[in-house]
């Protein structure tokens, strides 16, 4: 299928840098392995922070790499993610968010001068956070947000507020130490509604939080407490007219003020959503990998493990560990050859500076859906299978809440799969296998009963989700069969 969408007559790339080889070179594994071996996570969310400034400031991994070498960005996500059952899903979301959704961000819908800014952010080893999920809206309600920015011609700043607790920013990871954000809000221009747009703005400098923005902390976690994550409220807070990233839309002062769209049809929303792309894609792997190393430390540990009879057999050697070891392989390099596909497709849309296509959009969250589940999956197969072991510290079992954050990282496994159902009950073409164009034929007859229909036919969604998530495989990778998780299966 078409991967993306040319988007020729979009404002032209604001970076003036030039593309750089996608490749990441030994030389560079080398590097980065050695850089990110030194991440600890016993340690405070603050003196975690400082980890993730020194290691971008070496250099390694630009704040631009998403764009311009998108190879590298993923391959220091997946070796970063390696260390993820020792270190628990701290460091990894903190790295993600802001190098993916934070400086992403910046990429997808700044200005010109905005992307420059990144270069200065990562020398002086500054942090960023995303702004967009709130108590009551975000990502799963399609990009909704209840935060508003209203224009004030007569100062030309925004003004930036919470009316109500539904409206707080909620579970903002490095919320807590970002010195910058890049906030979603509604953009109201003279009285007008403009949609949500993203706002590159200053949170705390040294002497603390800016004014009229209040933080607080989401609490104690399972894992991950290194990572700080919090609740933001606006109470009226300003910022000037140069922070909204206006690559795709901007606010001209004068008479109350004029919103002007720089490209038509095309809503700011829309290209900051181009980051939950790339992102799914990095958790996909970062589950792929966590389970990688989980069931590598287990077996290390099962080769070990004498048993009583026969004699000199080994723990590996039980029928039911064995075949789960066997299936794991197979399974996983099922996985990774189709999250592959995924990403190197995605990667040339980043590079073109395109959108990928719908069918890539879907492929995508397939892709997310599938990798998360079946390693929660396997994982807690393998923690069956091995006794007490499991329950010890240091074994990387105490760490699997990480694939539970993979899990409802980037749109949670089931609203994907909700979306993905009504994606395809909308087309009324011929479609996939004879099972997926009859359950797609019954549930387009029960919606003629009210919306009510779609909650009370719940098992049928579900079940045509995965009836996509299969063919979106097939397509992918021809020939490849998958099986259903058992976290999806019915009651």
């Amino acid at each position: 299928f078409v991967s993306c969408l040319s988007i020729s007559s979009y404002p032209s790339s604001p970076c003036g840098c030039q593309p750089v080889p996608t490749m990441a070179t030994e030389e560079w594994r080398q590097q980065w392995i050695e850089a990110v071996a030194k991440i600890r996570s016993d340690v405070s969310y603050n003196e975690s922070a400082q980890q993730l400034r020194r290691l971008q400031q070496t250099g390694l991994l630009k704040l631009t790499d998403l764009k311009y070498n998108p190879a590298k960005f993923f391959e220091a996500h997946r070796l970063l993610a390696r260390h993820a059952p020792n270190l628990g899903p701290g460091f990894w979301i903190r790295f993600t968010v802001h190098y993916n959704l934070f400086a992403g961000s910046v990429l997808a819908v700044g200005n010109e001068d905005q992307v420059k800014q990144l270069d200065d952010i990562q020398q002086k080893g500054l942090l960023g956070c995303f702004g967009l999920t709130e108590k009551l809206a975000g990502v799963n309600s399609g990009g909704v947000v209840n935060t508003i920015a209203e224009w004030d011609d007569q100062t030309q700043e925004f003004v930036l507020t919470s009316h109500e607790v539904g409206a707080q920013k909620n579970w903002i990871s490095q919320g807590l130490v970002g010195e910058l954000g890049v906030v979603v809000a509604d953009l109201r221009v003279a009285g007008k509604r403009c949609g949500a747009h993203a706002f590159l703005m200053e949170l705390r400098t040294a002497n603390g939080p800016v004014p009229n923005v209040e933080f607080g902390d989401m609490g104690r976690k399972t894992v991950g407490n290194d990572l700080d994550n919090a609740w933001i409220a606006f109470h009226g807070a300003r910022v000037p007219r140069h922070t909204l990233l206006s690559r795709y839309g901007e606010v001209q002062p004068g008479n109350g003020g004029s919103y002007v769209s720089r490209v038509k049809g095309l809503t700011n929303m829309a290209m900051i959503g181009q980051r939950l792309f790339s992102g799914r894609v990095a958790v996909a792997w970062a589950a792929i990998t966590f389970t990688r190393k989980l069931f590598e430390m287990t077996r290390e540990y099962s080769d070990r493990k004498k048993c009583w009879v026969p004699k000199n057999s080994n723990l590996t050697q039980v029928p039911q560990l064995q075949h789960l070891y066997t299936r794991a392989e197979e399974t996983l390099q099922k996985l990774e050859a189709f999250v592959a596909s995924c990403e190197k497709q995605l990667s040339d849309c980043l590079q073109k500076d395109e959108i990928p296509s719908v069918a890539l959009q879907e492929a995508i969250a397939s892709a997310k859906i599938l990798a998360s589940e079946t390693s929660i999956d396997l994982c807690f197969r393998l923690k069956q299978d091995v006794g007490s072991h499991a329950l010890m510290g240091d074994t990387g079992f105490e760490q699997m809440d990480f694939l539970q954050a993979c899990k409802f990282a980037e749109g949670d496994s089931r609203i994907l799969m909700q979306k993905l159902a009504r994606d395809r009950v909308r087309l009324t073409s011929p479609l996939g296998s004879s099972e997926e164009q009859q359950l797609t034929k019954e549930l387009q007859e029960a919606m003629k009963g009210g919306a009510k229909a779609w909650d009370a036919n719940f098992e049928k969604v579900y079940d045509l989700a995965w009836l996509v998530v299969q063919r979106n495989v097939a397509s992918m990778c021809p020939g490849t069969s998958v099986r259903l998780p058992c976290g999806l299966s019915k009651l």
